[in-house]
């Protein structure tokens, strides 16, 4: 493993544009960060900030107009393996559970057949949906799809975990327990992970670091750690004064980013 202070994903002095409609527009620009191995970071900003297509860019989904990107490996030889969860499940109606989860595992050169098995229950384990392996994801509540795709991006034990909003359509409840097991998820496999987000509750629950961005074009306003003790019973944490103090602090960031979204 390289050493701490080798990040594994390096930004620096990224810009995106394109054009809509005939016009030029700048999604995100001068934006520079890093993130170590196993470190949880969440990317929080207003709407059209660009935090998606900043998350695409880290993904090789998007080429940046300008700038560098470095996503490293943590063995030198190896490219390293990244998984992704986005907002809408994004399962495959007509397999199962299971399948959903094996099918991944099938295409994927690091895996034999004979893992497959062992790995697609593990996980379903670790989710809660051992049980729910042979159902269909009509059969299935929006907590328990996406507790499926969280399954998924954990199951092919990739380095870097992406998450694109993955809880924004689910009621509070839902959140705070998917909350709970990927944090409980994060801390046993130890997986480098960002995330992105506009809740800045769900920003300070989650991550070792907040990075802040303005509204359009996104630039990076603040990069905040966040000193909460790990494990995070989310529970109890969210009554301490540290975490309301962080929310307090984060809120007076955005204020003003956000008035700017509403005059937009």
């Amino acid at each position: 493993m390289f050493a701490p202070e080798h990040p594994q994903i390096a930004c620096s002095q990224l810009r995106k544009r394109f054009v809509n409609k005939g016009e030029m527009l700048t999604a995100y620009e001068d934006i520079s960060f890093q993130v170590q191995p196993s470190e949880f970071v969440c990317i929080l900003g207003p709407s059209g900030c660009g935090k998606t297509t900043l998350l695409r860019t880290i993904a090789g989904l998007e080429a940046p107009s300008a700038g560098e990107m470095l996503v490293r490996a943590v063995q030198a030889d190896k490219i390293p393996e990244i998984g992704m969860v986005f907002q809408e499940q994004g399962l495959f109606p007509w397999m199962t559970v299971y399948n959903n989860l094996a099918f991944i595992l099938e295409n994927n050169p690091n895996f034999s057949r004979r893992e497959i098995p062992g790995l697609v229950n593990e996980f379903l384990t670790r989710v809660g949906l051992e049980k729910f392996a042979g159902y269909y994801p009509h059969q299935l509540s929006g907590g328990m799809k996406q507790r499926v795709s969280i399954a998924r991006g954990f199951v092919t034990r990739p380095e870097i975990l992406l998450m694109d909003e993955p809880f924004v359509f689910l009621d509070f409840q839902t959140r705070l327990h998917l909350h709970a097991l990927l944090l409980s998820l994060w801390q046993s496999y130890q997986k480098t992970v960002v995330f992105v987000t506009h809740d800045i509750e769900e920003a300070v629950l989650l991550a070792d670091r907040v990075i802040v961005m303005t509204a359009r074009p996104g630039k990076i306003k603040e990069i905040i750690d966040i000193n909460l003790e790990r494990p995070r019973d989310i529970f109890a944490i969210r009554h301490s004064q540290a975490f309301l103090d962080y929310i307090q602090s984060i809120t007076e960031l955005l204020k003003e980013e956000m008035q700017l979204t509403e005059i937009e």
